[in-house]
């Protein structure tokens, strides 16, 4: 019999237990449920705690607020199940045990339910349906999840179609989780049926293809993942502007040789063609933010100035996308670890030095300021010898 280590740990030990004990955890009315599970038995160090409840999401939060705990819900979260448990300033989302009633591709209607096994029965991956005694540790595992964990094979539950027409996003979820998970080639049945049903992505919004993709993107090394989706023509009915993969393989060797950690956006622009008009289009399309969008659009705009002027003129994260996308790993870190310097005159400076206020004082700033990026941010020394003589010549002129 599979265990796992049980919470609680740590300074939020008390409150946890006082939740397992008012949702009946000793007598199967709550376990721990999907992603903590999987990444425990895995040894790595999961970030969130889901617990799956018998109990209506009312009647949850009732016990819960009876042990004494904070509880936030929202309308859409109770009819869809899901309440908040507030537990050392995090947030321990508490789910129904549910079914699914119906769904479009996008959305589900959903009835509640008292039996484990129908609950796991509608998540997506064999590894994500394990569930765990918050009390043993004992893992309830219905649909093979433990073989395929330990495979390294990331597997739709049932018939992968039907998974998939439930809700479109789990294509791209599946290569997320294999890029994560996956030890070989994707399992051939769900990779096939994510080729089917690649144009099912056209009906999503494009927020949620965008997040979905960055965190695959962000994932340790998905070149492979990346190289399988081109070859079932995943990419084709959202981003046909991406084609190969050369530049990221090129770009996550890059990061561990300068030891900086993997980005989603940058990944993205490893793969867009090197044209700042196709970058904006791309982050247009995928409703990034304005931020996001504007480094997509500098990435694809090479420059070849030195490491400091560099992130002076575009900031730090975008200096560090280009040289990593450069493979100037050495330049990358020290660039990643460099604050830039403000520019220490003012116009008030120069007017005290003779100059008359106006345009040629914004002006002669200007120049005083482009020598000084070009001369590698000099002391104050230097800068004052600037500003004196670039008021000399502006006043002989």
């Amino acid at each position: 019999m599979t265990r796992v280590p049980v919470p609680p740990h740590g300074p939020d030990a008390e409150a946890l237990g006082r939740l397992v004990e008012a949702l009946d955890g000793g007598a199967d009315g709550a376990r721990y449920i999907g992603g903590w599970v999987r990444d425990t038995l895995l040894g790595h160090d999961p970030q969130d705690i889901d617990v799956a409840t018998r109990f209506a999401p009312r009647e949850a939060e009732r016990r819960a607020r009876a042990a004494g705990l904070n509880t936030w819900s929202s309308a859409s979260g109770i009819a869809h199940g899901t309440i908040g448990v507030v537990i050392g300033g995090k947030t321990v989302e508490v789910t129904t045990l549910r079914r699914d009633v119906s769904t479009d591709g996008r959305h589900a209607m959903v009835a509640f339910t008292e039996d484990w096994r129908e609950d796991a029965a509608r998540r997506d991956f064999t590894i994500n349906a394990l569930s765990a005694d918050p009390l043993t540790g004992t893992v309830h595992d219905y649909f093979g999840g433990l073989a395929d964990l330990a495979a390294g094979r990331v597997r739709f539950i049932g018939d992968p179609l039907t998974r998939i027409a439930e809700d479109h996003l789990r294509i791209l979820r599946f290569f997320r989780f294999h890029a994560r998970f996956g030890r070989s080639a994707p399992d051939e049945a769900s990779y096939a049926a994510c080729v089917a049903r690649a144009k099912d992505l056209m009906a999503l919004s494009r927020e949620r293809i965008a997040a979905e993709l960055l965190k695959l993107l962000a994932v340790d090394d998905p070149v492979a993942t990346v190289d399988a989706m081109l070859a079932g023509g995943l990419f084709a009915p959202v981003l046909p502007e991406i084609v190969a993969t050369d530049r990221l393989a090129a770009l996550v060797a890059t990061e561990r040789a300068a030891g900086i950690a993997p980005d989603g956006v940058r990944r993205l622009a490893a793969l867009l063609p090197e044209d700042a008009k196709i970058a904006e289009q791309v982050g247009a399309r995928l409703k990034l933010s304005n931020a996001d969008r504007k480094r997509l659009v500098l990435a694809a705009s090479p420059t070849s100035a030195p490491p400091g002027e560099r992130a002076y003129a575009i900031g730090t994260t975008s200096a560090v996308d280009s040289l990593l996308l450069q493979g100037l790993s050495d330049d990358a870190r020290r660039a990643a670890d460099w604050t830039i310097p403000r520019f220490p005159l003012t116009g008030g400076d120069l007017i005290a030095l003779g100059l008359t206020p106006g345009p040629i004082v914004a002006a002669t700033l200007q120049q005083i300021e482009k020598l000084w990026v070009k001369d590698g941010f000099p002391d104050r020394d230097r800068i004052d010898a600037m500003a004196r003589a670039a008021v000399a010549a502006a006043l002989d002129s």
